[in-house]
């Protein structure tokens, strides 16, 4: 017995021997060959965060009174409650939001659409109508009165937050039957009747007619708004009580979400913006980053990011976070790039955890969705990601890692601000990399707090860093 006991015990001091011998090995081989990594650089600017001339102020955690910057907050889902009260729930959430740093937030569309009380808004019928005519079969839209979105517009930007309405303007519904020369049939084109009396239209002002058979696009049947009529474009964004110029001035928006600009040519977008101003940004709905890029530079406006949206689909619920070493909007143009999770149309990532730490540690205009927010997801963890996002997320990305279960990358600081550094583990265990850092010789932490490491780096900046398992850790320097 004595002698079995002996025996087990030298084979246990040898086998800890051994394994403190290949720890030690391990330990150096790992750092060698995470130097021999190649680092993808894969933006190239002069390093100053996405902003739409937004100035953060690091004493109240929010944004100043200037259009965009920040984090985007959309402000409803489909379907949220009917009833009229939809205004005043928003209003009641929009300290606490501003609090958390969110910067602006995005309405759905304001004005009265066809089906009244019931709408989403996206049917346009009168787009002087925020609640305040009886038509439709309503007064109040679906959301409130009109009294209430200008409390919420204000108590918004008494918040320091910008307030973005979705404009529809590729089609309209809720017209009359007028008949048609140009199709020889009855269409549903006669808005002569809308309630405010402004922005009345025929059937000069849908296609087809005298400007042609159609524009890029329509949608669902409804009929199609001809923006090559200088009738449309003197309404829209011409005059001085046109629709734009009415949102803004009258009803205090500051930028404006274009839906389903697939319909029309970003021409439209450039002239809104030159004749209105204000941020922008386009649901052009396309993975491809080349029309995406084509057009955000044509209608100098920001896009939403899709292509970002579906490769982070793919990696995280693919498992293959190598994936997002490929292109998306943000690395090609940062300043035009308005990335999201999910949002009322789609709702396809699952992990949206890695997700969001995904879009609030990189470049572009993060937007955080109502539902993920209020009631889906930790909102202590988004607030700690939006925290980071405004006080630690500056400067170009460098990739320093990837693979089918990791991902890491650092943003490199920008006008004093050291940046920082992303670790993505979509594994069920906790991982350890080296990486290099741009800190020599310095404290730091994960942010997140998920990692109770103070590791220090080495004169030449390399660090070694830990990620807890299908979770995410942000290292900075400790100060």
């Amino acid at each position: 017995m004595k002698e079995t006991t002996r025996t087990l015990l030298c084979l246990s001091l040898l086998f800890t021997a051994f394994a403190c011998e290949k720890d030690g090995s391990s330990e150096a081989d790992s750092l060698e060959a995470a130097k021999k990594t190649k680092v993808i650089n894969v933006t190239h600017h002069d390093g100053k965060p996405f902003s739409t001339n937004n100035q953060y102020n690091s004493a109240t955690g929010k944004y100043v009174a200037n259009p965009g910057g920040g984090v985007m907050m959309q402000a409803f889902y489909w379907d949220v409650p009917a009833g009229g009260t939809w205004w005043n729930t928003v209003k009641s959430k929009v300290t606490a939001w501003g609090n958390a740093g969110v910067g602006s937030i995005w309405l759905p569309p304001a004005s009265k659409a066809q089906n009244g009380p019931y709408s989403m808004g996206y049917d346009p019928t009168d787009y002087y109508d925020f609640g305040d005519y009886n038509q439709n079969g309503t007064i109040e839209t679906r959301f409130g009165s009109k009294s209430e979105l200008v409390s919420l517009i204000t108590q918004a930007h008494t918040e320091n937050m910008q307030v973005y309405a979705d404009i529809v303007i590729n089609h309209n519904s809720g017209g009359q039957l007028e008949n048609n020369p140009y199709t020889g049939t009855q269409t549903w084109t006669n808005f002569s009747g809308v309630a405010s009396g402004k922005f009345t239209r025929n059937y000069h002002d849908f296609y087809k007619n005298s400007y042609g058979n159609n524009d890029e696009g329509s949608f669902g049947g409804y009929p199609d708004l001809c923006h090559a009529n200088p009738h449309v474009q003197d309404w829209l964004w011409g005059r001085a009580d046109a629709v734009g110029k009415y949102y803004k001035n009258t009803m205090k928006f500051d930028g404006w979400r274009f839906d389903y600009v697939k319909g029309f040519g970003p021409w439209v977008v450039n002239s809104w913006n030159a004749n209105v101003g204000g941020f922008s940004v386009g649901e052009y709905w396309d993975s491809n980053v080349n029309t995406l890029e084509w057009w955000a530079n044509n209608a100098n406006s920001s896009v939403f990011d899709f292509a970002c949206y579906y490769k982070m689909h793919d990696a995280f619920d693919g498992n293959n976070l190598a994936l997002l070493n490929d292109d998306m909007m943000w690395k090609r143009n940062p300043y035009k790039a308005v990335t999201f999770v999910s949002n009322h149309d789609t709702n396809e990532i699952w992990k949206k955890d890695l997700a969001y730490a995904y879009i609030l540690t990189h470049e572009g205009y993060p937007t955080i969705f109502y539902r993920d927010y209020e009631e889906w997801l930790d909102k202590n963890k988004l607030n700690n990601l939006i925290w980071i996002h405004n006080n630690k997320a500056t400067g170009t990305t460098s990739i320093l890692y990837s693979d089918n279960d990791e991902y890491i990358a650092r943003r490199n600081g920008y006008n004093g601000n050291v940046g920082l550094v992303v670790y993505l583990n979509n594994s069920s265990s906790w991982q350890e990399r080296w990486i290099q850092t741009n800190w020599a010789n310095a404290q730091i932490k994960d942010f997140t707090g998920q990692s109770t490491w103070y590791p220090t780096t080495q004169a030449d900046k390399w660090v070694k860093i830990q990620c807890p398992p299908n979770s995410y850790s942000v290292w900075s320097i400790n100060m």
